[in-house]
């Protein structure tokens, strides 16, 4: 991670001098006389706007570039750059090392496993093979800064040893060999100035990383002697990436004197997650069933993940947890949530991954969504049935200027210090953060009206005829429980029966509605669906057609209204 790092710090300095050049130019030309600027803004008309002032047979070639022609400057954009880097990596090299060790050896060390005692270096240079760019292009955005994606390649011969301690005492240097990276990066020219080099700092940040292949091998000696070592060094590179340079975090490098505070990663917002349940899992247990339990995070470091409890013995697992994650980039950033079968001592065994990308999350509005578990998150070729993961999210960014209510967090579970603060105009973020601690003590009470309309399509259980429907209400948390009317020989029964419950707690109840088959001597079910109260909560009525669930076919159709009741419980 280290040498990669060191590359990044001297190609974004390089990367900058040139697009530095490239605006002092620029800005020398925006100086000049009024027909400067008014040629200047014929330079700037696009393509389309050529074709609306010139006919068609009247502009010259140079108007568009052909595809070849597109290609082959990009080509030589890059050949150019390899070029460059070839001839400048010995001296990269030879800086690179010095600034590795004080810079990296501190991350190595944050996320240093508990079974070693310490990591530093004792050898370290980064070989004669340079990195080859293969890819670049510019990215559209801000007008006040320059932001490049360059994908880089390295299959390098760097000479790194690393000086292993462990709890007992053991010293072991460890050799880092066969280093093979492809990854995106992403460098940030901002902000835009008149001075040279025209810019006042660069970030940079691992925007993609596609490969990182290393083997481990102990002077002297085999690795694998040592239980759990390879796998705690891996581990520890791979959480230090993660935590250190991969976006949206950025290291940022002042070119200029100045205050880059507010380019530095901050958070905007939390994700609130509701893991409501998971249906038709695969079964991993040769005998009996998988007891599953999931694993959700944003950024995959261990602090930063959260995992629920385990549900024994079912592939329809409901789950009913509420978790939270700090958002800091809504555009690029996912969603992540693995399904494992607990196996007690023994490893876990995986059943699937899905990912909900937070771009597609409307702020200030309740998601609910069915995601499909995946083998893995890389191009899909199997097409077996993993089951699927029932969740409910709530995005809503910090600050009150937003107007989203968040339920989880409302104004009255401020304290009435954090109220003075928030009115003296205090940093709404923090106060938001500090608050959140106390969602577990903001309990919501109202009334609950719940309105089976009808039902349509359901599948016939009974052998002969058809069903005879009713539907059974069932609040998880508190247990109360209700029913409608049996409606005779119908798969589209109309109820219009109206039901209410006094709920407690709704931010952390559920709402299951079932169909049976109402029979002389048992009930079969025909379906369920399962609820959250966040929307209602939000939006006070909710009119809405419900699939069911464990059925073929069938919907049901209900109105919900809530009468809230808010309550205040000290922490």
């Amino acid at each position: 991670m280290g040498f990669i790092i060191g590359i990044i710090f001297g190609i974004a300095l390089g990367m900058g001098l040139m697009i530095g050049l490239a605006y002092s130019e620029s800005i020398r030309h925006k100086r000049r006389s009024y027909l400067a600027t008014t040629i200047a803004a014929f330079a700037r008309m696009s393509v389309l706007d050529s074709r609306k002032i010139l006919p068609s047979d009247s502009y010259p070639s140079w108007v568009v570039f052909s595809q070849f022609q597109k290609l082959s400057l990009h080509l030589y954009l890059l050949n150019w750059l390899n070029l460059q880097l070839d001839k400048i990596w010995p001296y990269v090299n030879e800086a690179a090392s010095e600034l590795i060790r004080t810079s990296v050896e501190p991350i190595l060390e944050q996320h240093r496993p508990v079974i070693l005692s310490s990591l530093k270096f004792s050898t370290l240079t980064l070989g004669n093979v340079a990195p080859q760019f293969t890819g670049v292009s510019i990215i559209e955005g801000d007008p006040g800064e320059v932001t490049m994606e360059m994908e880089l390649q390295w299959d390098g011969d760097p000479n790194i040893v690393i000086d292993v301690k462990t709890k007992v005492g053991v010293g072991l240097p460890i050799q880092v060999k066969n280093v093979g990276f492809t990854g995106v990066f992403r460098l940030i020219f901002k902000p835009l100035v008149e001075e040279f080099p025209c810019f006042g700092a660069v970030c940079f940040s691992l925007r993609e990383k596609k490969k990182l292949d290393f083997t481990l091998k102990v002077v002297g000696g085999d690795i694998s002697s040592i239980p759990g070592i390879s796998d705690a060094i891996e581990e520890t590179i791979q959480n230090a990436i993660e935590d250190s340079i991969t976006w949206p975090v950025r290291q940022i490098i002042p070119i200029l004197p100045g205050d880059y505070s507010d380019l530095e990663l901050k958070p905007k917002g939390i994700l609130e997650v509701k893991l409501i349940q998971a249906k038709e899992l695969t079964n991993k247990d040769i005998i009996g069933k998988s007891d599953p339990y999931a694993v959700l995070f944003i950024r995959p470091l261990p602090d930063k993940m959260k995992t629920s409890k385990v549900i024994d013995n079912d592939l329809n697992p409901i789950w009913n947890e509420h978790f939270e994650f700090v958002v800091e980039d809504l555009s690029t950033q996912n969603l992540t949530v693995r399904v494992f079968d607990d196996e007690g001592v023994q490893a876990s065994e995986f059943i699937g991954v899905a990912q909900l990308p937070l771009k597609e999350i409307e702020p200030g509005q309740v998601k609910d969504v069915w995601l499909k578990l995946l083998k893995n998150l890389d191009v899909q070729r199997d097409n077996k049935n993993r089951g699927q993961v029932h969740l409910e999210v709530l995005y809503y960014p910090f600050g009150t200027e937003s107007g989203f209510s968040n339920p989880f967090n409302p104004d009255y579970s401020l304290t009435s210090l954090e109220k003075a603060l928030k009115n003296d105009g205090t940093d709404t973020a923090e106060i938001s953060k500090s608050s959140t601690l106390k969602k577990k003590d903001v309990f919501v009470r109202g009334v609950l009206s719940v309105t089976i309309i009808c039902a349509e399509d359901l599948t016939n259980v009974d052998l002969m005829g058809k069903s005879d429907p009713y539907v059974s209400l069932i609040l998880k948390k508190s247990g109360q429980k209700n029913k409608t009317r049996v409606v005779n020989n119908s798969l589209n029964p109309v109820w219009n029966q109206t039901f209410d419950f006094v709920v407690e707690d709704a931010l952390h109840d559920l709402l299951m509605l079932e169909v049976w088959d109402h029979d002389t001597f048992g009930k079969d079910k025909m379906g369920k669906c399962i609820m959250t109260l966040t929307r209602v909560i939000l939006e006070g009525e909710v009119t809405d057609t419900f699939v069911l669930d464990e059925t073929k076919s069938g919907s049901l159709r209900c109105h919900l209204k809530w009468t809230p009741q808010p309550i205040y419980r000290d922490s």
